[in-house]
């Protein structure tokens, strides 16, 4: 076999791609390499494959990885979304396409002339959020523009979730992917979106108390706060007249409420650190942020200072965090207290091997045809297997891998850095996801407008 996929990074999300590549590997006439510093987790129903070759190496060596890549066909990156640039640079050194689910970094947009000047195609956003949200809401938006259509109103929502049947804690939540993005989620910055023609802005400290309820057919009602850039994707997606853009995270309702109090206590801040947290117990660190008190204990200072009642369901999601125990001991040293924070929820969220996850999808599309406002509803949920072949790296490692194949064999005849939101990419992904279960449901609804509190 002469051609080559090289995969860097094979972390949790990587089940469903690999899986997928390997079944395509004998038709395709490819081998799939992967290179990861730890590859003990890879599914060994996989490992033995024919046509797979497991490089374990530290891939931020930099003369080991320019050496690994410049002989492959196309280099797969899915390390943490800090390194992307490091391997996007050997990439162009070596002439090698390259594909990635994360965004598009500053230092990868940098490189973008000498990645067409070589005749390359990077392709960025491939997963899920981003990635299906985008292929799925473009696929409607040409639809409704080819039909005359002018769009007044795009709101787009996505959730990674713990599916009914596993949801075994009252946050009623579990890590499903990275938990430093869920802790930092909202950070740097106001959301920022458009309501009715008025730019609004949400800063960190109210996003959490500004969500919304969303009632999605067949999958029941959430709650949904606002990402903190809604208008990024305007001129991409075409929308540069629409008067309403949102874009927003799913939640179980209830969730946002219980964690802006641990953003009022401090929990969440990451930008110092607690030089002595190395055998701290969670009492101790719980009562950092509290005033001090000669008599009241660290659960009456807590309610007294966050106003919450004994009786109020938000205790108990606190209390069964163990934040109030003795016994359990911080492992982290000179963490900051998102990184303490993210080590007890890590430990209390953590799907078990058994637990299926949830990915639901939820976007609204409102415009105006033939003197009428009319608006289009679409939604999409996948329910994962276990704790290894989730809903999220069936969501993320699919459309990575069909692109993967188009860009092995050249079916897409673009260069430079892209998006998939050309028709000649998501027409591909979408039809073939279609076979995986991963497709969206649409129903007309009527029209009201915005919905979002101003």
């Amino acid at each position: 076999m002469g051609r080559t996929i090289g995969l860097i990074g094979a972390g949790k999300s990587t089940s469903y791609l690999i899986k997928y590549l390997l079944d395509k590997s004998k038709s395709e006439n490819f081998v799939l390499h992967i290179a990861d510093q730890s590859v003990e987790h890879l599914d060994p129903k996989v490992t033995h494959h024919q046509n797979i070759s497991i490089y374990t190496a530290n891939m931020l060596d930099d003369q080991l990885r320019a050496e690994w890549i410049k002989d492959k066909n196309l280099i797969i990156s899915m390390l943490p979304a800090r390194f992307h640039h490091l391997v996007a640079t050997d990439c162009v050194a070596s002439r090698v396409p390259m594909l990635s689910a994360s965004y598009i970094s500053d230092e990868i947009r940098a490189m973008e002339n000498e990645i067409k000047q070589n005749g390359l195609l990077f392709m960025f956003e491939m997963g899920v959020d981003p990635g299906i949200d985008h292929m799925s809401a473009m696929q409607v938006i040409d639809r409704i523009n080819s039909e005359g259509g002018k769009m007044e109103m795009f709101e787009s929502f996505t959730g990674g979730l713990i599916a009914p049947e596993s949801d075994t804690n009252l946050w009623n939540y579990k890590f499903t992917w990275n938990p430093r993005n869920v802790v930092m989620a909202g950070q740097g910055g106001a959301a920022k979106f458009l309501q009715e023609g008025t730019y609004k802005y949400i800063p960190y400290h109210k996003l959490f108390r500004r969500t919304e309820f969303l009632d999605i057919e067949g999958y029941g009602k959430f709650e949904a706060y606002a990402n903190r850039d809604s208008l990024k994707y305007q001129s991409v997606y075409g929308l540069d007249d629409i008067k309403t853009l949102y874009r927003g995270t799913i939640r179980k309702v209830g969730f946002s409420k219980a964690w802006n109090y641990l953003i009022e206590l401090g929990m969440t801040d990451d930008s110092y650190q607690i030089s002595n947290s190395k055998g701290m117990s969670y009492r101790a660190f719980t009562n950092m942020f509290l005033p001090y008190s000669p008599t009241n204990t660290v659960e009456l200072k807590l309610r007294h200072y966050l106003k919450i009642d004994q009786d109020d369901s938000i205790w108990d999601k606190l209390v069964e965090l163990d934040l109030f125990k003795e016994e359990c001991l911080i492992e982290i040293a000179n963490g900051t207290p998102a990184q303490i924070l993210q080590e007890i929820l890590s430990k209390k969220w953590r799907l078990e091997e058994t637990d299926k996850d949830m990915i639901v999808m939820y976007h609204k599309f409102g415009y105006q045809r033939d003197g009428r406002f009319k608006q289009l509803d679409a939604s999409m949920g996948v329910i994962g297997i276990d704790s290894r072949y989730t809903a999220m790296a069936k969501t993320v490692g699919l459309p990575l891998g069909i692109t993967a194949i188009h860009m092995l064999n050249n079916t897409i005849k673009l260069t430079g850095i892209q998006l998939p939101t050309r028709k000649e990419i998501y027409e591909r992904v979408l039809k073939e996801l279609v076979e995986f279960d991963i497709q969206f449901t649409e129903r007309e609804c009527p029209y009201h407008g915005y919905h979002h509190k101003p």
